[in-house]
């Protein structure tokens, strides 16, 4: 009898401590699947942030692109290789050259002026334009122009003597219109998650430091109707957030287009609540400004 009570005790004991040994190793399993979990987590989160800045890095290189492309042109005029002679004349290589600084077009509304006509806009829109003009081209015998603007315009045959691209904030869309492409079409979206779209020209001050020129940063108020063809360059501000809601800590700022104000990220609300927000800023050189004079 005591021999099969202790036997039975023995079981009973091995079938506890292997119950126990088995709950262990499912615990054991649960932590590494919770930790694997957590760890898969993280690196979500780590990849879907970083392809989140991706993707504003890349819209905002494409705005400033774009933007930039309109803008180093702004105001340029046409070299014309004949201007004694008639548009059918053969040309010589001996003919003089001129620019064509200001010119009226066959239709009304129709001119382009490098004093009134390059730059203009507020501070948050911006309105760009140069001379158009189309050139014999050697697989076509009509004329085509190489100037397009943002909205692919205006179209070969059109007769327009301007090219002018206009960019301006719609809601969180950055729009674009411009001449030429049609009555009534529709301004064609550029970027989009647009939070903040800043525009500041440079103005070549020659008055306050007499033989020592300054450049001074100014918005469109300050600039006035007179100063326009003494700007020399315009700095253009976006600010992009994502389409992604990250874990923003508390107190995550950037810095705002006027270089002053730190905005608070996590206390957003609405379609910009937890999405990152980055500032991106640029300057273009308005090359042609101070090219001004009379119609040849």
């Amino acid at each position: 009898m005591t021999l099969l009570r202790e036997r039975g005790f023995r079981n009973f004991w091995l079938a506890t401590s292997v119950s126990l040994l088995g709950d262990q190793i499912a615990l054991l399993a649960l932590l590494v699947v919770a930790v694997a979990m957590a760890a898969l987590m993280v690196s979500r989160g780590v990849s879907g942030t970083v392809s989140d800045a991706s993707g504003i890095q890349q819209q905002a290189a494409y705005g400033m692109r774009l933007i930039g492309l309109q803008l180093r042109q702004g105001g340029s005029l046409y070299l014309n290789p004949g201007p004694a002679k008639a548009a059918s004349a053969a040309l010589d290589a001996a003919d003089p050259v001129a620019f064509e600084t200001k010119v009226t077009g066959p239709t009304s509304g129709n001119s382009f002026d490098p004093a009134t006509d390059t730059l203009s806009g507020t501070a948050n829109t911006l309105t760009v334009a140069y001379r158009r003009y189309e050139d014999p081209v050697f697989t076509s015998t009509a004329t085509q122009s190489p100037s397009r603007n943002c909205v692919n315009g205006p179209a070969d045959g059109s007769g327009l003597v301007r090219v002018e691209s206009a960019f301006f904030l719609n809601g969180t869309d950055l729009m674009c219109d411009g001449d030429g492409v049609g009555t009534g079409a529709p301004s064609q979206p550029v970027l989009q998650n647009v939070a903040n779209f800043q525009v500041r020209y440079l103005l070549q001050d020659v008055t306050t430091t007499p033989g020592n020129p300054q450049l001074r940063y100014l918005d469109a108020a300050a600039v006035g109707s007179t100063d326009w063809p003494r700007i020399q360059g315009v700095e253009v501000c976006l600010v992009l957030y994502g389409a992604e809601a990250i874990d923003l800590p508390s107190g995550s700022t950037y810095t705002d287009c006027d270089g002053i104000t730190k905005v608070d990220m996590s206390a957003l609300t609405g379609p910009r609540a937890k999405r990152m927000h980055l500032a991106f800023r640029n300057v273009f050189q308005v090359r042609s400004q101070g090219l001004v004079g009379s119609a040849m």
